[in-house]
């Protein structure tokens, strides 16, 4: 039994032995390192802002002392005016034919209410008051005396009336186809209407 004690604390003085040497030459190791080394940086990129970037300059935020140039206006066009010549609408004008009045009809007053008429010729047409007589006859009209040459210058072939014969003298100068009528001259007589006929008488 003495025996194995002693082999047991021969064991444990052996392994007492081997820490103190391994534990003594782990301090000598760490005794060699010089003082004033310092520890190597670390190859891990920063995860902080790089400076980098601050280095770069800023765009500056003044604006600009040159004033911007507005763009030239276009080139007036050199083109020719067209020489065709325009084309103008002019208003259509509608021409009126005027119509001459007709003449006014006379009164028709009855034959038996008619005055008497004479005829006188005032040309150098023989026979004329004579025709002219007959016609007033044919439509309804009482010849006073025979048909005589008038005596004196007449401007143009005219029945004369007294006053208040006016109607009779229009409806007469129509029948006969005589374009004028005027009052009666003095040596005239006044019962009746009188008919000179002048070279403008066409009958």
């Amino acid at each position: 039994m003495l025996s194995s004690l002693v082999a047991v604390a021969a064991v444990v003085a052996i392994v007492a032995g081997l820490l103190v040497l391994f534990g003594t030459r782990g301090d000598d190791s760490k005794a060699d390192e010089p003082a004033g080394a310092s520890p190597k940086p670390s190859a891990k990129p920063s995860s902080g802002p790089s400076t980098v970037g601050a280095s770069v300059p800023k765009p500056s935020s003044k604006p600009t002392t040159e004033e911007t140039s507005a763009p030239p206006p276009p080139p007036e066009s050199t083109k020719p005016p067209s020489t065709a010549p325009t084309e103008t609408t002019q208003p259509t004008q509608t021409t009126q034919t005027t119509q001459p009045p007709k003449p006014t009809q006379p009164v028709t007053i009855p034959a038996e209410e008619r005055p008497a008429i004479e005829v006188y010729n005032n040309t150098p047409r023989k026979g004329l008051a004579d025709t002219v007589a007959s016609r007033a006859r044919q439509a309804g009209w009482t010849v006073s005396g025979s048909p005589d040459n008038w005596h004196g210058k007449v401007a143009e072939s005219t029945v004369y009336y007294p006053p208040g014969m006016l109607d009779a003298a229009n409806q007469l100068a129509h029948d006969l186809g005589i374009g004028r009528t005027k009052g009666a001259l003095d040596n005239m007589k006044k019962d009746r209407l009188t008919v000179i006929l002048t070279s403008d008488y066409s009958g």
